[in-house]
């Protein structure tokens, strides 16, 4: 087959994988997104090896490179996947309205401030104590403060709950923990070339406090005041594609400025949930999100290779990563949500935990200028993994011992 055919029977395979795995969670009483990684670690390239690996027409393209043939395939699995969550992230938008993100704005930035300081604290201790240098330790303890708001946005969202307290707290959080992630790792990788630039270092700071404060306060308001009025467009389903447009656009902005693209998406969902068509929206970004949200999940998994585990030492370091992630930001769920039963401040703090690919950002930047190592790189990827797994039916388990959802 031509390498056409050779990527779309890959996709077919994850796709395939992510539904069959899916249906088996739920019949389980489990999260799907929790079988879509684990299939994703089965299929992927350093297991069954299912998908993932070039084959030999995709590699005669490349004039016979296998690894320039097999990074081209890596890039269009992870655009794909990236689709993937930021259609998952505007469509939590649409359901999300500005003002009920105001209501819970103190305790949001509490929640995200706080995962950010006691996880950075607690990792680079803890590693650094490993025996590891101090700028590997800061690039670790970087990952360790991310958070995936997309895994548990979509838990959320597939129990019906995404419009509660707590996931506004959660979502208001998880914009706060991407500004000081994204500020937290300039300062590291300046660090890491030795090449502090404070004037850098605060633009790029205040470009992103800005953009968020634009789009969240300026473009929600222009928004419910004006509508859109795309119904009088004569392009057939005018709304829906200016939507995706003004999706594609933000994500793309807020990469360029150094955010996550998932906070563009987010934002520009939440600026069209106060349009006319919000419910039209909505309803029109559900086929879409059926099929490519999956596609984000078993990529994850498929980046896991189970050997980089062998060693014990890296195992043990790992296990020690893992917990003082899911510790850190416990605890912070826990400080920042005084006052509420303890049922919110668990799901809050468990809400947290997942880092997903957020995660991998601060070790593959490490990575790139020689300050992480192979096997530091591997702790990050299985903390990742590890998070984006326990997370999803803990959290479930939390909503339903409680008497009611909050």
């Amino acid at each position: 087959m031509d390498e056409t055919t050779a990527v779309l029977v890959d996709l077919f395979i994850i796709f395939t994988a992510a539904k069959v795995a899916g249906e088996l969670f739920q019949r389980l009483r489990q999260p799907p997104i929790v079988g879509e990684v684990i299939a994703g670690v089965l299929i992927g390239p350093h297991a069954l090896g299912l998908i993932g690996s070039p084959d030999a027409n995709l590699v005669a393209l490349f004039a016979g490179d296998e690894r320039v043939a097999r990074e081209a395939l890596d890039l269009t699995f992870n655009v794909i996947a990236q689709l993937g969550v930021i259609f998952l992230l505007f469509f939590v938008g649409l359901q999300t309205r500005l003002d009920e993100l105001l209501d819970v704005r103190n305790r949001a930035a509490a929640v995200g401030a706080l995962g950010v300081v006691i996880p950075f604290a607690a990792g680079f201790a803890f590693v650094y104590a490993t025996g590891r240098s101090d700028i590997e330790s800061a690039f670790v303890a970087t990952a360790m403060v991310a958070t995936s708001v997309g895994i548990t946005a979509r838990v959320l969202g597939d129990m019906g709950l995404i419009a509660s307290q707590e996931a506004r707290i959660i979502l208001g959080a998880a914009v706060v923990d991407d500004i000081l992630g994204l500020f937290l790792l300039a300062v590291v990788s300046s660090w890491g070339r030795d090449n502090i630039n404070v004037a850098e270092l605060g633009l790029s700071a205040a470009a992103a406090v800005a953009f968020v404060v634009f789009a969240a306060l300026i473009g929600t308001r222009v928004i419910r005041r004006y509508s859109i009025h795309l119904d009088r467009l004569h392009v057939e389903n005018a709304p829906f594609l200016v939507a995706i447009g003004l999706m594609l656009g933000l994500s793309a902005l807020a990469g360029e400025i150094g955010l996550a693209a998932i906070i563009g998406a987010f934002l520009a969902g939440m600026m069209l949930a106060e349009a006319d068509e919000r419910f039209a929206l909505e309803r029109q970004s559900r086929a879409v999100y059926d099929f490519l949200v999956p596609f984000f999940f078993v990529l994850i998994g498929a980046e896991v290779d189970p050997g980089l585990f062998d060693d014990g030492e890296v195992l043990a370091i790992a296990l020690g990563v893992t917990a003082l992630a899911i510790a850190g930001k416990l605890a912070a769920g826990a400080l920042a949500s005084r006052g509420l039963p303890w049922g919110s401040a668990a799901i809050i703090g468990v809400g947290m935990v997942p880092r997903g690919e957020v995660g991998l950002v601060a070790a593959g930047v490490g990575s790139g200028i020689g300050a992480v190592t192979g096997e530091m790189f591997a702790v990050v990827v299985f903390m990742s993994l590890a998070t984006t797994i326990v997370a999803p039916p803990v959290l479930q388990s939390i909503y339903y011992r409680q008497d009611k959802p909050a």
